[in-house]
Formats: C-alpha cells, sequence, structure tokens
C-alpha cells in the first residue's frame, strides 16, 4: 500500500482572516433600496439607458423633435416647443413632465428617480442638476430618501445649479448660477449660494 509522502500532502488550512478595522459610520455592503419601485421593468430601463447614451448623453443629434417623440414614448409628459440641447441626462422619462416653451440645457442632469416637473417657460440652463435622490446618514445601511421636485412655470435654474428631492419652486423665481437649493423657494424669489439664501425679489419684465 503506497502512503502519501509529506510533500504531497495538503497544506492544512488557514485560519479566516477578519476584516480589517474601519471607522466608517456607514455600511454601504448593507444598502439596500427598501421599497423603492422605478416605474418600469428592467428592459424598459436597460432599453432607455442604451438609447439615452446614444441620442441625448452623446450629443451627436442636436434637433430637439425626435428627442421630444422619444421621451413621449417612455412615457413622459412633453409640451409644445420644448428645446433640449445636447448631452442631456434624463433617468427615467416616464417620470417626468415639462410644460411648453422649455428650455433644457446643455448638460443638464434630471436625475428623477422620483417625479420632475417643469412649468411652462421654464429655463434649466447648462449642467443644471436635478437630483431627486438621497442617502439616510443617520441609518448604517445608508438607505435611499426620493423626493420630487417641482419647478413653477417662467423660473430660471442657473447654470450649474442644484435642487435637492423634495424641493418645490415657485413660479418666476430665480436660482442664481452655482447654486445649491435644498429647501421650497417662494415665487418670484430670487436666491443664491451654497445652501441658496434668499437674495430679493424679481420684478416682473417691463417689456
Amino acid at each position: 500500500m503506497n502512503v502519501p509522502s509529506a510533500a504531497h500532502a495538503p497544506p492544512p488550512a488557514l485560519p479566516a482572516t477578519p476584516p480589517p478595522p474601519t471607522d466608517a459610520w456607514v455600511d454601504l455592503s448593507d444598502y439596500t433600496p427598501g421599497d423603492y419601485r422605478p416605474g418600469r421593468g428592467k428592459l424598459t430601463q436597460l432599453v432607455w439607458y442604451f438609447l439615452s447614451v446614444l441620442l441625448f448623453e452623446s450629443g451627436w443629434l442636436p434637433a430637439s423633435g425626435p428627442k421630444r417623440a422619444l421621451l413621449r414614448a417612455f412615457g413622459a409628459t412633453i409640451g409644445r416647443n420644448v428645446t433640449i440641447k445636447p448631452n442631456v441626462r434624463i433617468k427615467y422619462p416616464w417620470r417626468l413632465k415639462v410644460g411648453d416653451h422649455v428650455w433644457i440645457g446643455q448638460e443638464a442632469w434630471i436625475d428623477n428617480l422620483g417625479d420632475v416637473r417643469l412649468g411652462s417657460h421654464v429655463c434649466l440652463s447648462q449642467r443644471a442638476y436635478l437630483c431627486t435622490g438621497g442617502h439616510d446618514h443617520r441609518r448604517r445601511g445608508f438607505g435611499l430618501l426620493v423626493g420630487d421636485i417641482t419647478v413653477g412655470e417662467g423660473s430660471w435654474i442657473g447654470a450649474a445649479a442644484t435642487v435637492l428631492g423634495g424641493v418645490t419652486i415657485g413660479p418666476n423665481a430665480l436660482i442664481a448660477a452655482g447654486s445649491v437649493v435644498t429647501k421650497d423657494v417662494a415665487g418670484a424669489q430670487v436666491v443664491g449660494g451654497v445652501p441658496a439664501r434668499v437674495l430679493g425679489d424679481r420684478e416682473p419684465p417691463t417689456a
């Protein structure tokens, strides 16, 4: 009978290595989106993702008409004469409602895990960011938080401004470039800064 030599014996199992210590107050490995539902199935999300990358985010299609039609085909409500500049990102078109004569500027990002409503004659300037999603930093699992965003008629969201979830902006308000809006803005108010604060009132046009 052959006896296996020590050279061919399997090595002894090593003890399990404990994870390295961490000072993090959150555990992202424990993250779940909770009961959040995107509103469409995974196949629709996947098809939209690729069409968005090809026709919206790439910037090679300058015309607004085909982009309006595509958004409507995926469930968005899009009014008349809406201008959509190149390199725009829209998370879920079925959660988007846009009034008439709205301008959506180049590289604007509508990150609409929740519903986003843009009233008629809203100007969303280049690189503006509407962010409906966030995280609960008070929970170790860093759970998902979602809040809708509404922008009233005639309002102007300046370049590179950020509007956070749960915010309602009244009609004819003006958000200064680069601002971060964390709470509601009354109609015809001018706000700016990080976080945004009231700077004054917007006067109606004279002509």
